[in-house]
């Protein structure tokens, strides 16, 4: 994105200070908001940058901490005890050093002048305009227009599972509760910018704490009952089958860790930037290491290798409740609560992307030539990942493949890449072989990846069927 000098007095939509004000706020010369494009609609209304680190650790935490977090003792059963630990140790490493990475990329940028908003511009300006344009930009509007559609589909499912339990014999389809899910995504998706959004987000921090807290104590408690099922930790399947259901697990967590919305998040911090982001970050990963692996570990101790997509289905067992039906209830109504927030937040670029080819800079933001364009366009966007959401329940496999896919080069290859070419570090050091070798170890990941999802689409194939009630 280009930076302009402009003296004229800004408007109070279009700015938060001028220039001149501004410059006492910032330091070597990093750009405050009012100097980025006054013509630019998606950064003026949608990724205002106005918001403090801790604001960031918010929507870090929701855009990372999600429900997903529940199928990680699958992730485990797939590996072992020993691969499992160590793949969520070196997952939760390598994305905290990336995502560290691509800050100092976007403040270095910020300090000299050019303060970079969105992925494929940071794409643009590092890597070439074909990046941006062909690789980045695709690849990261997949990501989020495919969690649209899973989280919708999510919803549903979570909902079904709580009217299944107030009534057994109900005739209610999961295409009615995707529908449903659609509509609370829809009205959600009403928030007009991405700052707009801290309060809900400190509300989904919360929410996730609550419901990982669940689904850990109800796991341990199932464990330790006399009802417990039996388990056993041997890894599933002959040699092909564990070699594909570790590109599988590696697939799983990969998704689980990913973010791909990282410069969104950072652009709706207040200049200055610096070290803003990396306080965020210590927040978010703080509620990651506390969620993730007390999760992880309690399901696949509890249920073994017989441990389901998600570890909340093991609480149930041919109909029969192992923990009390209340407390179901209650973990799958957080859940689905924090589920909205998450998809409201992957959002964000592809609203930011529509109201910068739709919406009026130059007019207010909340006027009738700004707001009905931003209501039908959203409303389009939403209504078409609930319509594919309840048309393909089986999505889960499709998601593996979209992880494999966009979460791994994005959250694992590309911040390596980004920061060797900014900052050229010597080829000598520690940290261009960390870097390199990150790059091309994750590089290998992202193919075999992709193989085995597509290998599990094929396998299910014969199972899938429009707007089945699975």
């Amino acid at each position: 994105m280009e930076v302009i000098t402009n003296n004229s007095t800004a408007t109070e939509n279009e700015v938060v200070n001028c220039r001149d004000e501004d410059q006492s706020n910032t330091s070597a010369g990093e750009t405050s908001y009012a100097d980025q494009k006054l013509d630019d609609a998606g950064a003026l209304f949608v990724l205002t940058s106005e918001g403090s680190w801790l604001h960031c650790g918010y929507h870090l935490t929701t855009s990372i901490v999600a429900p997903a977090l529940l199928s990680l003792p699958l992730a485990l059963s797939l590996l072992g005890w020993a691969g499992g630990i160590l793949a969520l140790l070196v997952a939760a490493a390598v994305t905290f050093y990336s995502y560290v990475l691509l800050s100092l990329v976007l403040e270095h940028h910020a300090q000299v002048g050019r303060r970079l908003l969105r992925f494929r511009d940071m794409a643009h300006h590092v890597l070439g305009p074909g990046w941006g344009r062909y690789y980045i930009a695709p690849l990261q509007f997949s990501l989020c227009f495919a969690s649209v559609i899973a989280g919708t589909l999510l919803a549903g499912q979570s909902m079904k599972a709580i009217y299944l339990l107030e009534k057994p014999e109900g005739t209610m389809k999961l295409y009615e509760f995707v529908a449903i899910s659609g509509v609370i995504t829809l009205i959600l998706a009403q928030f007009p910018s991405f700052h707009s959004l801290r309060h809900l987000n400190l509300i989904s921090l919360m929410l996730c704490l609550t419901y990982s807290a669940c689904a850990t104590v109800g796991s341990i408690y199932i464990g330790h009952s006399s009802r417990a099922p039996q388990r056993h930790y041997s890894v599933p399947g002959d040699g092909r089958d564990k070699l594909f259901g570790t590109f599988s697990a590696i697939s799983i967590i990969a998704t689980t860790y990913g973010n791909g919305i990282i410069p969104e998040i950072q652009a709706t911090i207040a200049p200055p930037v610096k070290g803003k982001m990396f306080k965020g970050l210590c927040l978010c990963y703080a509620v990651v290491v506390s969620t993730f692996f007390t999760v992880a570990i309690s399901g696949y101790w509890a249920f073994g290798n017989q441990v389901q997509s998600n570890v909340l289905f093991n609480f149930t067992t041919n109909g029969h409740m192992l923990i009390p039906k209340w407390f179901i209830t209650m973990t799958n109504a957080f859940t689905i609560v924090q589920i909205f927030a998450v998809t409201i937040v992957y959002l964000q670029p592809i609203h930011e992307a529509l109201e910068g080819r739709f919406a009026d800079p130059k007019k207010n933001k909340y006027s009738a030539r700004n707001v009905i364009p931003r209501i039908v366009f959203r409303s389009l966007v939403v209504a078409t990942g609930t319509t594919i959401g309840a048309m393909l329940p089986f999505f889960g496999d499709m998601i593996a493949l979209v992880g494999a896919f966009g979460f791994l080069p994005l959250d694992f290859v590309v911040p390596a890449v980004m920061y060797s070419i900014t900052f050229r570090p010597s080829t000598k050091g520690f940290v261009f072989w960390t870097n390199t070798t990150i790059a091309t170890v994750f590089s290998v990941f992202t193919v075999l990846g992709c193989t085995a999802a597509v290998r599990q689409i094929a396998l299910d194939a014969k199972a899938y069927k429009l707007f089945a009630n699975v």
